[in-house]
C-alpha cells in the first residue's frame, strides 16, 4: 500500500471510527464529536484571561484516557479532542485582547495594540472578524505546510541519520530550546538540567535505581503526568494565585464600548489585508517549525514587518499601526496562529515537541501507546499497513476538520465569548487547581502522585519567579528517556566508541551546532 492508500485509511478512521450516536441514521464517530467538543472548549478557555489551551489539554488528557482506555481505538478520539482545543484556543485568545485590552497570553499583547483601539472606536465587531479571518487563514496555511513537510523531513531523517546522528540531533534540539526559551541561555540550561535530573530519578538498573536515596517511593521515579502537569500547570496556577492575592484592582473588563458604523468584513477589506496575512503566515510557519521559539516571537515579528509594509504603502498622515488599523490585527493574528500547525512538524517527523500544546499530544501518544512520533511514522512498508502512518493521516484529517469548524462556526462562537472575559480569576484558579489535581489522581491513583505534583508545582512557581521558563524542563523530561536509550544503542552499535557523537560528519556537525547555539546566544546583550 502506498502513501495515498494510508491517507485514505486515515480519513476513514476519523469518519468511520467507533460511533458515539446516530444522526438521521448517519453514525457520528467519537473522533468527530470530540474534535467539535474540544474546539468549543478551546474557544472558551482562549477567551478567558488567565486560562489557556494547554491548561484545558492538561486537565482533559487523563480524564479522556480514563474514559476511552489505552487501546489503539482511543488514539484518534483523544488526540482529536486535544487538537480541537488547540485550534479553538488559537482564535479565542483574541477576544479579551480586543474587547478589554486584556491579553490572556503574551503573544496576544500585540493584538491589543490595534484591536482595542478599534473597539474603543466602536469597531469591536469588525476587529473580531478581522482577527478571526486572519487567524484561521494563517492556521490553515501552516497545516498545509505541515502535511507537505512532515513526511518529507521524516523520510530524510530515516534515510540519512543513524543512531549517533539521532543522539546528536536530540542534544542539538535540547540546546536550541534551552538557548531560545527562558530569557537567557543560562536560565534555559538550568531548566533543561532540572528536567533531565528529574526524569532520571528511579531509572537505571532494576535493582539499583538512580537518585532514589534508598527509598521505595523515589525508586519508582516520577510519572510524566505528575511532573509535566505540576511544573507547567500547577506552577502557573500558583503564580496566578499569588498575583491575584496582591492585585485588588478591578479587572479592565468592566467597560464596554458601543458599536458604531460598519462591522462587516467585506471583500475589499480582505483584499487589502491579504498581503499582511500572507506575510505573517509565512513568518509564523517558519518560526513554528523551529522547536521552542513559540508564537510570541512570531506575533512580534509579524507585527513589526507588517508595520514596515504599512508605512511604505500608506500616504503621509494616515493612521498607522497602534492607531487602530485592521492591518495591525491581521498581521499579529496570522503570525501567532500559523505557529500552531508548523509546531507539529518537529513533533511528527522527529518526535521533538516545540510548545506546550505539542507536549500534551506527545503525552497522549505515550500514554495510550500504538503511536510513537518520529521518523518511523511515515515509513511506507513494502507489504501490509503501517498503523502509525494511518494515525498520522487521521490527525491531519482532524486538524482540517477543526479548521473547517473555525471557518464556519469559529467567528460566531468567538464573538459570543466576550462574557468569559469577566470571569474572576480568584474563582477560576482554585477550580483549575482542583481539576488538575483530580486529573492527576485519575491518571495515577496514589497519594504520592499528588504530593509530587504539588512539589513540582512549587518548583514551577519558583522557576517563574526567577525568570526561568518551565518549557525546557518539560521538554527535557519528555526527551530524557529517549536521549539515554538512543545514546546507549549508539554506543553499543559503534563497538563502545566513547567518541561516537563525533564519529560521523553529520553527528559532529550537530554537536558543534549545539555548542554554537549556546555560545552565540549567550553573547547577546540581555534586554
Amino acid at each position: 500500500m502506498g502513501m495515498l492508500d494510508h491517507a485514505w485509511l486515515g480519513v476513514l478512521a476519523v469518519f468511520q471510527g467507533p460511533a458515539a450516536f446516530s444522526l438521521f441514521s448517519l453514525p457520528i464517530s467519537f473522533t468527530l464529536l470530540l474534535v467539535f467538543a474540544g474546539f468549543v472548549l478551546g474557544i472558551v478557555v482562549g477567551a478567558t484571561p488567565g486560562l489557556a489551551g494547554p491548561m484545558a489539554m492538561a486537565i482533559s488528557l487523563p480524564v479522556l484516557i480514563s474514559i476511552f482506555g489505552y487501546s489503539s481505538d482511543a488514539l484518534l478520539p483523544v488526540m482529536g479532542f486535544l487538537i480541537g482545543v488547540m485550534k479553538g484556543a488559537t482564535i479565542g485568545g483574541a477576544v479579551p485582547a480586543i474587547l478589554f485590552n486584556t491579553p490572556g497570553t503574551p503573544d496576544a499583547f500585540m493584538t491589543t495594540l490595534d484591536g482595542h483601539p478599534m473597539a474603543r472606536a466602536g469597531k469591536a465587531g469588525k476587529a473580531l472578524r478581522v482577527a478571526h479571518f486572519s487567524s484561521v487563514t494563517g492556521d490553515t496555511f501552516s497545516d498545509i505546510v505541515l502535511v507537505l513537510c512532515a513526511p518529507f523531513l521524516a523520510l530524510l531523517v530515516e534515510a540519512y541519520l543513524d543512531l549517533p546522528e539521532k543522539t546528536a540531533l536530540l542534544i542539538l534540539s535540547l540546546s536550541f530550546i534551552a538557548a531560545v526559551v527562558g530569557g537567557s541561555p543560562g536560565k534555559g540550561l538550568i531548566s533543561t538540567g532540572l528536567g533531565l535530573l528529574a526524569v532520571y530519578v528511579g531509572s537505571g538498573e532494576d535493582f539499583y535505581p538512580r537518585l532514589s536515596m534508598g527509598t521505595e517511593t523515589l525508586s519508582r521515579g516520577f510519572s510524566v503526568t505528575t511532573a509535566v502537569l505540576g511544573v507547567l500547570i500547577l506552577g502557573a496556577v500558583f503564580e496566578g494565585m499569588q498575583e491575584t492575592f496582591h492585585d485588588h484592582r478591578r479587572q479592565p473588563g468592566a467597560t464596554t464600548h458601543a458599536l458604531t458604523g460598519d462591522q462587516v468584513l467585506r471583500f475589499a477589506d480582505i483584499r487589502r489585508l491579504l498581503p499582511y496575512i500572507g506575510q505573517s503566515a509565512v513568518i509564523g510557519t517558519l518560526i513554528g517549525a523551529l522547536p521552542g521559539i513559540g508564537s510570541t516571537l512570531a506575533a512580534t515579528l509579524g507585527y513589526t514587518l507588517g508595520r514596515t509594509r504599512h508605512q511604505k504603502h500608506q500616504p503621509a498622515g494616515a493612521p498607522g499601526f497602534g492607531d487602530g488599523v485592521p492591518e495591525g490585527v491581521a498581521a499579529t493574528e496570522a503570525a501567532n496562529s500559523a505557529v500552531s500547525g508548523a509546531n507539529l512538524i518537529p513533533v511528527l517527523s522527529l518526535g521533538i515537541p516545540g510548545n506546550a500544546a505539542a507536549v500534551f499530544l506527545i503525552l497522549a501518544a505515550d500514554s495510550i501507546g500504538g503511536f510513537t512520533p518520529g521518523p518511523s511514522v511515515f515509513r511506507v512498508p513494502s507489504e501490509g499497513i503501517n498503523p502509525e502512518l494511518v494515525v498520522a493521516f487521521g490527525l491531519f484529517t482532524a486538524m482540517f476538520l477543526a479548521n473547517a469548524l473555525n471557518w464556519t462556526l469559529g467567528g460566531l462562537f468567538m464573538r459570543s465569548m466576550g462574557v468569559m472575559t469577566r470571569a474572576p480569576k480568584h474563582i477560576l484558579l482554585p477550580i483549575v487547581l482542583l481539576l488538575t489535581l483530580t486529573a492527576i489522581y485519575v491518571q495515577e491513583p496514589r497519594m504520592e502522585a499528588i504530593l509530587f505534583a504539588l512539589a513540582f508545582g512549587f518548583l514551577g512557581y519558583f522557576m517563574r519567579k526567577a525568570g526561568i521558563s518551565p518549557l525546557p524542563f518539560v521538554i527535557a523530561f519528555i526527551l530524557g528517556g529517549t536521549l539515554e536509550q538512543t545514546a546507549r544503542q549508539a554506543f553499543a552499535a559503534t563497538g563502545g566508541d566513547p567518541f561516537f557523537l563525533f564519529a560521523s560528519p553529520i553527528a559532529a556537525f550537530f554537536m558543534l551546532a549545539a555548542v554554537a547555539v549556546i555560545v552565540f546566544t549567550a553573547r547577546k546583550p540581555v534586554t
